[in-house]
């Protein structure tokens, strides 16, 4: 009798741990807690910068596999051990066994990859970014949670831009995770909040006329086909078509039209836009992209918001009305645009999180890919951007200063609550205002 009842005593705990970790686990990663865990954070990885840090991993630890053998393995446990994601009573050694492989993954999780379980290009990156890099990130978090004034009650949806993610929130409690295409380091998406208003479908994309001189201009010059290659239309004073045959590409510098893209399947918003008036002009929208969700690496937008599962948060955001998901695609196929405005506006907030704390006490850490987290701007991001190559200095070049990791900056004290809201960082502007 007795063990029986010692059965149903651990399943029952079992079951309330499983409940436990499943509830910290739809509570949001922008909320109410963030600040607070992400302190914890701050803390975990002030001690471990006090002990040394952690150590470098080899290029050839690329090659690793599992059942793989010998000192790199050795050091990327020791690696994996000191950022806890191997735990400490793992079986000592030199073997790439199964805890290795979960540890990884563990990793990689923490970090926005593909959970593979094998160290890649990219899982090789984040492994060797300094401790010191990884606090400054934590820091900056802080800096930017603290005192931002955004109301985490009711509804709300939220697009960590370093993250490439959004979560539709309700209550508390996360009812939608999506992932997202972001801007651009040369185009970046702006810090921001606003009121989601309203959904259109199959809609029209203006193209901002930043983008016009810098991509549609050059391509004409390439391809005088272009424009109806890509369902789109050359619109004058009163809204009259021009033939683009009629204009002189070879020397517009100051369009006299806009171009507008039809709606379609291959329009650059998708089939549905959401609508966030505010005064960056950028929105979350569908894409004819969809194999770009597959991607890691997800900064490849003009500045807007590209949702995967769109028509689903459309859904959400439209709950309560006739517009199921089921009733969203049936207007979509009839070809027409049409616009759909909420009963009640949703809070909209985009972040910029590079280091934080989840409810399940994971550590998060994502590319600084916009280099806003140090002072210095120094760019921590450990994907970097494709650049043009410098041409060759008319002068010769000084010997290099000595690289040096940026330090830690003091922690910031915990926000006060009567403090007045402060409006978030963003971005510095790009050179052309980016809409996409």
């Amino acid at each position: 009798m007795y063990r029986v009842r010692l059965r149903h005593m651990l399943a029952a705990a079992v079951s309330f741990a499983a409940m436990l970790s499943a509830s910290r686990a739809e509570e949001p990663g922008y909320g109410p807690k963030t600040y607070d865990r992400t302190l914890e954070a701050l803390i975990t990885h002030e001690d471990i910068a006090g002990r040394g840090g952690w150590p470098k991993i080899p290029n050839s630890a690329s090659a690793l596999k599992p059942d793989s053998q010998g000192p790199d393995v050795a050091l990327l446990k020791q690696r994996l051990m000191l950022s806890g994601d191997l735990p400490p009573d793992a079986l000592p050694g030199d073997v790439y066994d199964a805890a290795v492989v979960a540890a990884v993954k563990r990793f990689q999780r923490r970090h926005g990859l593909s959970d593979l379980g094998t160290v890649g290009r990219l899982t090789l990156k984040a492994l060797n970014v300094p401790v010191e890099v990884r606090l400054n990130q934590l820091t900056a978090t802080l800096e930017r949670l603290k005192g931002n004034g955004f109301s985490f009650t009711g509804r709300y949806v939220v697009v960590n831009i370093p993250g490439a993610s959004a979560e539709a929130v309700e209550g508390g409690v996360v009812q939608r995770r999506h992932l997202a295409i972001v801007g651009r380091p040369d185009r970046p998406s702006p810090v921001l909040q606003a009121n989601i208003t309203s959904v259109n479908l199959n809609p029209y994309w203006t193209v901002p006329m930043s983008i016009v001189k810098a991509d549609i201009i050059p391509h004409m010059r390439k391809d005088p086909g272009f424009i109806a290659k890509s369902n789109m239309k050359l619109l004058g004073a009163e809204n009259r078509e021009i033939d683009p045959v009629s204009v002189n590409w070879a020397s517009l510098s100051n369009p006299y039209f806009y171009v507008r893209q039809e709606p379609g399947p291959t329009n650059s918003l998708g089939q549905l836009k959401i609508d966030m008036p505010n005064s960056e002009a950028v929105y979350m929208h569908d894409t004819p992209k969809k194999s770009l969700f597959r991607n890691d690496v997800r900064f490849n937008s003009s500045g807007c918001a590209r949702i995967e599962g769109v028509r689903d948060l459309a859904a959400w955001l439209l709950e309560g009305t006739e517009w199921t998901e089921a009733a969203i695609e049936a207007e979509i196929a009839k070809g027409e645009r049409k616009n759909i405005t909420l009963k009640k506006a949703v809070p909209v907030a985009w972040v910029y999180m590079t280091g934080w704390q989840d409810a399940e006490g994971l550590v998060q850490f994502r590319d600084d890919i916009y280099g806003l987290d140090t002072p210095q701007g120094i760019v921590t991001s450990t994907i970097q951007p494709r650049r043009p190559k410098p041409k060759p200095a008319v002068a010769p070049a000084a010997a290099p200063a000595t690289a040096k990791l940026p330090q830690p900056v003091v922690r910031p004290a915990a926000p006060k609550a009567a403090a007045a809201p402060v409006a978030a960082p963003r971005p510095a502007p790009p050179t052309a205002v980016a809409i996409q």
